[in-house]
């Protein structure tokens, strides 16, 4: 079967309601240096200067602000001295097989064509509902597996209404799913953003018997492989339906990040950094 998602970009902002924003003025957050649990799956060190919102917290943000949650979030991860976000979620596909790691490559053309055709294919869809549209210029990092780690990386360039966006993605196999992670952070601070960014996930680790490593036979495996969680794997529909993945735009002039989850407008998470830093907060214990 054909597998395949749109690019993860989005160019509508949202406002949150001054009556919503206050709901969220107290804020559980984990001050870093700390260790966080990822839900029953993993943890990630949280380093100095370094906050951490759970992903039941998430959720209820989220619902707070009247979006629609998936309930596979689990948490976020932001440093206190810059405007960029890790997001954390958990897809229980079982797991997958890597054998087409050595094609990822000369697949990669292919595969940027493939989320072109169907980012051009739901721009029908954004136009019924007067959005603007989204457009596909190339990969900014293409597809790369890492055989010691199990992370499958890639990030993609975007334009809308003449703004650059970019979505840098990771996937973290496990023994029964895959931790998908998102960075959130504006195109020109990508490159100096990586590294830290690539520091930080060195701290995640599964919980024992959760890794790749110890996969056992008899375990659920995936109906798919590397290439098809590139183009959304078994979220086919989703294309269809006219609902987007994980999505992101920076407005450089009020340095608002919109996020969509899965066409969730999510507004609140630029508030909400100012509010995890602020003097008005309660903190989760350190681990």
């Amino acid at each position: 079967m054909h597998k395949a998602l749109v690019l993860a970009l989005c160019c509508a902002a949202f406002a949150v309601p001054a009556a919503q924003a206050e709901s969220t003025s107290k804020i559980k957050v984990m001050h870093g240096p700390a260790t966080a649990s990822l839900g029953a799956v993993g943890q990630i060190q949280v380093p100095e200067k370094f906050v951490f919102v759970d992903g039941k917290t998430v959720q209820q943000l989220m619902k707070a602000h009247g979006e629609p949650v998936r309930g596979n979030e689990l948490g976020e991860l932001s440093p206190t001295n810059a405007d960029w976000s890790i997001i954390f979620r958990w897809s229980d596909i079982g797991y997958v097989k890597d054998e087409d790691k050595s094609k990822l490559v000369e697949q990669a053309d292919k595969l940027l064509q493939q989320i072109t055709d169907n980012t051009e294919a739901a721009n029908k869809l954004r136009a019924q509902a007067g959005t603007p549209p989204i457009h596909v210029i190339g990969w900014e990092v293409p597809p790369r597996y890492n055989e010691e780690t199990h992370n499958l990386e890639w990030a993609i360039k975007g334009e809308c209404e003449g703004r650059q966006i970019l979505n840098y993605d990771t996937r973290v196999l496990g023994r029964k799913g895959v931790l998908n992670v998102k960075l959130i952070v504006a195109p020109d601070d990508f490159v100096e953003t990586l590294p830290t960014f690539t520091n930080v996930m060195a701290g995640y680790a599964f919980q024992s018997g959760e890794s790749y490593a110890e996969y056992r036979p008899g375990d659920k495996v995936a109906k798919y492989g590397l290439a098809a969680l590139i183009v959304g794997g078994a979220a086919v529909g989703a294309a269809k339906l006219g609902l987007l993945g994980p999505l992101l735009v920076l407005f450089k002039k009020a340095w608002k990040l919109v996020i969509v989850a899965f066409a969730a407008v999510v507004g609140f998470f630029k508030k909400m950094f100012a509010r995890i830093t602020g003097r008005d907060r309660e903190t989760i214990p350190k681990a």
